[in-house]
């Protein structure tokens, strides 16, 4: 696969984990995080309007994507993305409170021929299930900037333990808050400065191979390869054939039971208006990097035009 290879990291739990999970302590190391990227200054921030670029792994190539993101805290965030190297529309993706900010507007799944029309009920579950996965992003984004939550998405911290990060010793803070977004948040005990969020979800897909058989050139990011049974021979009886599949569907099960870890890393970070921000942020899954941005500018309380957050309709 072209792309960023791989990376080892260690992350090692120091000390009694249970002895030491203490919301005040999470409170002081987030404290000290938000001193160490502005302090009051920080606390000042309204707006942010930043721009990049980031590169992104799919399949052999890495494809460019410049972006814009536009935050207005503490209930709007929209993501615009426009592909150079590709003949296509930008797209954007963001939320307004609990409206979906989404560009080309999000359609409804087609029925199947003879089959009713969609519910609205199923539509907007399906709007609800997108607003909760761009808020994770909205999280996962905020939480290497403000080192904070947001009443559009209130999250409670616990405080874990101490792990080895290859920045350095982190402080280890479990992230709780909205469905399916339970994260552990990592800073610098140094220099206070978030490292990274790492979180599990289950795999993409699960690629059955036979004994022996060579992996796929290229796996999607968030899928898994795990060797199976031997395949039955043609002559073998329908029971023997009924077995095998029953076994690769058990072992496919079970390889979804397993989470995959995703972790963003917060790096390069500078002096951006009197603020500490990165100004790279890595994303990976397990020991690869899928995604890596970079940040040309952020421009703080600058003006937004309101159409920006327009809900989709």
């Amino acid at each position: 696969m072209r792309g960023f290879g791989q990376f080892a990291v260690v992350l090692c739990v120091a000390g009694s984990v249970a002895a030491m999970q203490t919301p005040d302590r999470a409170a002081q190391v987030l404290a000290e995080a938000r001193t160490a990227l502005g302090g009051d200054k920080l606390a000042q921030v309204k707006i942010i309007v930043a721009t990049g670029r980031t590169k992104r792994v799919r399949g052999n190539n890495l494809v460019p994507i410049e972006f814009e993101i536009a935050i207005e805290l503490p209930d709007k965030y929209l993501r615009k993305d426009e592909f150079p190297a590709e003949e296509t529309d930008p797209t954007s993706a963001g939320f307004n409170g609990a409206g979906l900010i989404q560009m080309p507007p999000p359609a409804a799944p087609p029925a199947r021929a003879g089959a009713p029309p969609t519910p609205p009920a199923a539509i907007e579950a399906q709007r609800t299930g997108r607003v909760n996965t761009v808020k994770q992003d909205f999280v996962r984004l905020t939480l290497g900037l403000f080192a904070s939550s947001f009443p559009s998405v209130p999250l409670t911290f616990t405080y874990v333990s101490q792990a080895q990060a290859p920045q350095g010793m982190a402080d280890v803070i479990d992230v709780k808050g909205a469905p399916n977004l339970p994260l552990r948040f990592f800073v610098n005990s140094q220099t206070h400065l978030p490292i990274m969020v790492s979180w599990q979800t289950p795999p993409t897909n699960v690629i059955v191979l036979a004994p022996g058989q060579a992996p796929p050139a290229t796996v999607a990011p968030g899928a898994v390869v795990v060797t199976g049974p031997p395949a039955p021979a043609a002559t073998a009886s329908d029971d023997e054939k009924k077995k095998y599949a029953s076994d690769v569907a058990e072992l496919r099960k079970k390889s979804l039971a397993n989470p995959v870890e995703h972790r963003l890393y917060f790096q390069d970070y500078r002096d951006a208006e009197g603020l500490m921000w990165p100004f790279r942020i890595r994303r990976a899954i397990g020991t690869d990097t899928t995604e890596e941005t970079t940040f040309d500018r952020f421009r703080i309380n600058t003006k937004i035009d309101p159409r920006k957050f327009e809900v989709a309709k």
